[in-house]
Order: structure tokens, then C-alpha cells, then sequence
């Protein structure tokens, strides 16, 4: 026996840690907890952090300091770096076609399909960040000597209950139109299967997002939405992985400080999303501007 066999005889596993990922690093939980995850078949992956309301209300300090850089950076910029997300998953589409498969018990095939859909939902979402302005924006006829032009801004700082059983291309499908726009998120992974969401973390922190754009937690989902949904500094939040139950006490404790809601409500995820979720999280400027004397000649310009 060679020594290179000997070796691999007596080598342990190296199981991977997952941890969460807050303002582009990745803290373990405040609180030290963990909780066990299991594939369809009830068989141990790994053992994910359980966040704490500590760690939801540090999610929401680094959202809220890389809100001005992000919402004031150019959408073809913002095109460009969700494009890079979608080029650093292609390069571990692998790993996340198992860790697919391991959290909704798929086939090998249908996973490696799933993940093909992620990756081509952030592209097309990067094709819509400098697009999307002229759809719900544009210039207003207005009886007078004036310039009326509305255009779209982001809301801020979006809570995001990512998708119960869809846990990497619903994840996708709800994270990447909330920053298209130019809004930071914070998201509470599916509590069943967290892992996708977490290993997405580390694609995040090698592309070109900035720290604190996205922000991802797993644990109890109710425990970690309720303090959210309450935050003064909170400015949305998108129920999707909500049972109807959990949606109506979110939504009454977001009421507070009049927090813009999305419920819950039945989607297919592997069809091409519409431009929904792009305006879901947006608000509407419009400004007014003189447009100088008008004569019988018409305006001055």
C-alpha cells in the first residue's frame, strides 16, 4: 500500500461550516445556536446557525449603510454586477445542483435544471435594471408650461421571507428583482433548507455586490420576521415563505411605520417572472420643471 493510500485511510471529513452573511462577512450567530438539517429522507447535512434578534437587527444596520451606494450606483451598473453573480454561479453550478438536490429530494437532472433556471433568472434580471425606468416611468402631459416627469426609485431597506420549498431558485427569484431596483435586502432562508441560501452567501461575497446589499439569515422563520416586520428601519417586506397565519401577524406588525407588504400567494417559479417584483419595492418621483415663455411660436426651447 502506497503512502498516498495510507493517508486517504486515515483522513477525517471536513464537514463544512455554514454561517451567515452579514454586511459582506459571515458571523456566526449571536446567540452560539445551531439547529440540524436533513435532506427529504431525514438524513443529517449539516447543522446551520439560528439567528437571534440580534443578528436581525445587525442585518438591518448593514442593509441600511450600503442602501445610499447601491441605489445611487447606475442600473447598468447594477446590471453588470448581477450579471457577475450569474457568471460566479455557473462556475460552482455543481455544488449547488447537490445541495438543490439534497434540500427538495431531486433527482440529479432536475436539480442541475433548477440551478440552470437561477443562474439564467439573475441574468435576466440584470437585463432589466436599465429597463425598467421605462416602463413605469416617463414623461406626463400636464395642461401648463410645464415638464412632468415621473421616475422610479427604490424603497430602501426590503425584508425578504424567502420561499419555503423552492429554497435556491424561488430564492433567486425573490432576492435578485428586490436589488435590481436598488434596494438592499435582508433574507430569512427557508428554515427546512437554508443551506442553498447560505452557500449563496459566498458567491455573493466573491462577485462584485457590495457588503451589506444582501443579507442572509436562517433559522426559526418566525422568530427572526417578527422583529423585521416591526423595525422602524425596515421600509418593506415580501411575505413569500409565510404561511397565512405568520403573514397576517407580519403584516399587522409592519403596519406600524407603514411598511409596503407583499402577502404570500401561489407561484410557479420555474415559469419567466413578469416585471412584478421589479415594481413591487419601487416609489415614484415625479418633478416638475418650467419650461420657459411660450408664445404663439410655442416654448422657448
Amino acid at each position: 500500500m502506497s503512502a498516498v493510500e495510507k493517508s486517504e485511510q486515515r483522513r477525517l471529513s471536513v464537514f463544512k461550516t455554514y454561517k451567515l452573511y452579514v454586511g459582506g462577512k459571515f458571523p456566526r450567530s449571536e446567540s452560539g445556536r445551531v439547529y440540524e438539517v436533513t435532506d427529504s429522507k431525514g438524513t443529517w447535512l449539516a447543522n446551520a446557525p439560528q439567528s437571534s434578534r440580534k443578528d436581525a437587527r445587525d442585518a438591518v444596520v448593514a442593509a441600511r449603510k450600503a442602501f445610499g451606494g447601491w441605489s445611487g450606483a447606475t442600473a447598468y451598473n447594477r446590471g453588470q454586477v448581477l450579471y457577475r453573480v450569474a457568471e460566479m454561479l455557473e462556475g460552482r453550478r455543481e455544488q449547488f445542483a447537490r445541495e438543490a438536490a439534497e434540500a427538495e429530494g431531486l433527482s440529479k437532472s432536475k436539480a442541475a435544471a433548477v440551478v440552470d433556471a437561477a443562474i439564467d433568472r439573475w441574468v435576466w434580471y440584470a437585463g432589466w435594471t436599465d429597463k425598467i425606468a421605462q416602463v413605469v416611468g416617463g414623461a406626463n402631459p400636464v395642461a401648463g408650461p410645464f415638464f412632468n416627469l415621473s421616475s422610479p426609485e427604490p424603497t430602501g431597506v426590503v425584508t425578504v421571507l424567502a420561499p419555503q420549498e423552492s429554497s435556491f431558485l424561488g430564492l433567486v427569484s425573490v432576492i435578485a428583482p428586490v436589488i435590481a431596483t436598488g434596494n438592499t435586502v435582508i433574507v430569512i432562508a427557508s428554515e427546512k433548507s437554508p443551506l442553498p441560501a447560505l452557500s449563496l452567501g459566498e458567491v455573493l461575497a466573491t462577485s462584485d455586490v457590495p457588503g451589506g446589499v444582501v443579507n442572509i439569515l436562517s433559522g426559526r422563520t418566525a422568530e427572526i420576521a417578527a422583529p423585521l416586520a416591526a423595525h422602524q428601519d425596515v421600509n418593506a417586506i415580501d411575505l413569500a415563505g409565510a404561511d397565512e397565519e405568520l403573514a397576517e401577524e407580519l403584516e399587522i406588525a409592519a403596519a406600524d411605520n407603514l411598511k409596503r407588504v407583499v402577502r404570500p400567494q401561489a407561484v410557479d417559479y420555474a415559469r419567466t417572472p413578469g416585471t412584478e417584483r421589479l415594481t413591487a419595492f419601487l416609489e415614484t418621483k415625479t418633478v416638475w420643471h418650467p419650461t420657459g415663455a411660450l408664445g404663439v411660436s410655442g416654448s422657448s426651447y
